[in-house]
Formats: C-alpha cells, sequence, structure tokens
C-alpha cells in the first residue's frame, strides 16, 4: 500500500486499501468481516476454520473489528448451562457512515493545520 498521500493518489486503490486506512484494519480484518456478512453471526472457532487460520488468531481479527466498530458479539446460552459468544457485522451502509465521518474529521484537522502552518513554521 501506498505511504504517503501523493502515492495514494496516483495508486489504483480499492474500497478495502481505504477501509483499512482509514478503519486502521488489517487484511485479515476485511476477509473476517466480509465471512461474517456473507455467513451471519459466527463464533471465533467457526470464523478460524473459514479463515484458516487458529480460533486465537481469528479472536484477535474479531477483536480488531469490535474496536474499529464493525462488529459487536452477542451472548447466546446454552440449553445445558453456559453461555459462548457470536459475533456479528453491522450493516455496509452503517460501516460508510462511518468512514465518511472520520474522512471528514480528519479533513477538519488538516485543513486546520494547513490554516497554521505559516505561523507554526516560523514559530510565531
Amino acid at each position: 500500500m501506498a505511504s504517503s498521500i501523493p502515492e495514494m493518489l496516483r495508486a489504483e486503490c480499492k474500497c478495502e486499501d481505504m477501509a483499512k486506512c482509514v478503519l486502521g484494519l488489517k487484511e485479515l480484518d476485511i476477509s473476517t468481516y466480509k465471512l461474517l456478512l456473507e455467513n451471519g453471526p459466527m463464533t471465533a472457532e467457526q470464523l478460524g476454520e473459514l479463515l484458516s487460520r487458529e480460533r486465537s488468531t481469528a479472536y484477535r481479527s474479531l477483536q480488531n473489528l469490535i474496536s474499529a466498530g464493525l462488529v459487536y458479539r452477542e451472548t447466546k446460552s446454552i440449553d445445558i448451562g453456559g453461555y459462548y459468544y457470536e459475533y456479528v457485522a453491522i450493516e455496509p451502509a452503517k460501516v460508510k457512515k462511518m468512514i465518511k465521518s472520520t474522512i471528514d474529521d480528519w479533513y477538519q484537522r488538516m485543513n486546520l493545520l494547513v490554516e497554521n502552518f505559516d505561523r507554526e513554521l516560523l514559530g510565531e
């Protein structure tokens, strides 16, 4: 992936590249999110199997997605006692709003920095 804004503007970026950049996700996180969208709620163990990864690796990816706000977990009861967690992906329309909001916030901050660039550069 590109390391500077000019490189990003010249590169052919995909929606996944933008989502990884804006939300701080990894390739595995995007794959995990897609699987949850395609298959519905799943456990970390089920995701690990579909990803061909260890359950612990799937769980770390789920934690990244929860932190980013793309996934939440639901507690499910077992009839004979106990519980387990299922992970649910939020719908893409909400993710789209989240990304737009994050980009808007970033733009406002960067614009303010640019407005103060000459003063800060000269130490005023």
